[in-house]
């Protein structure tokens, strides 16, 4: 969901310098100690981040986490720093105020303004750092859809992909089955996102 906008600046930015950022709703993130900037997400992203924390928070076995927009920090010099849009971790990595350790998962949902950044940027530095399991989450109305990616060998591979109301399921980073269309569509999500339920 992010865009790029980079600040002049005599330095690199750390994660120190997000802390005099304003409170504005925005997401700040950090790309080689530059800054780029994310507008605050629209409602039906705001309603998928919640509906897929939600049913993961749910399913998850003792020893995980779920968490809706973490900060992560990429490298020691704390100049790469990103905020996935949902991500897992094993509870024994949690750290603060910011993740040093690679997430089992993390999950980006794409904006009009985002897609590049989302396929391409974010899947070469999510692969790079390490991140297991990677979803990309094509947020439209009438026909959601979800990639699948896996870290195999050190390179992401395309697993699966699904849309509408066909039924993702996946291992990892533990056992999880949902259907896209229950990410946004009005309804019994609730009873009705694990694919148990037909819509009513």
């Amino acid at each position: 969901m992010t865009i790029g906008r980079s600040e002049p600046q005599q330095r690199p930015l750390t994660v120190e310098d997000l802390q005099r950022m304003p409170d504005d709703g925005r997401r700040y993130e950090l790309v080689g100690g530059r800054l780029d900037v994310s507008p605050a997400p629209v409602s039906l992203h705001t309603r998928i981040e919640t509906r897929l924390s939600y049913h993961l928070t749910g399913i998850a076995p003792d020893g995980y986490e779920v968490q809706t927009g973490p900060g992560v920090n990429f490298n020691a010099d704390r100049t790469d720093h990103r905020i996935p849009d949902v991500a897992v971790f094993r509870e024994e990595d949690f750290e603060e105020p910011y993740f040093t350790r690679p997430p089992l998962l993390a999950v980006e949902v794409v904006s009009p303004d985002s897609i590049f950044r989302d396929n391409h940027t974010k899947r070469s530095e999510y692969e790079k750092f390490g991140i297991e399991s990677y979803w990309i989450i094509n947020p439209l109305a009438d026909k959601p859809g979800l990639l699948e990616l896996r870290l195999v060998d050190g390179a992401y591979r395309e697993v699966s992909q699904v849309f509408g109301m066909s039924l993702f399921e996946t291992d990892a980073p533990f056992p999880v089955k949902f259907v896209p269309h229950w990410l946004v569509a009005d309804g019994a999500w609730k009873t009705s996102i694990g694919g148990e339920h037909g819509p009513d």
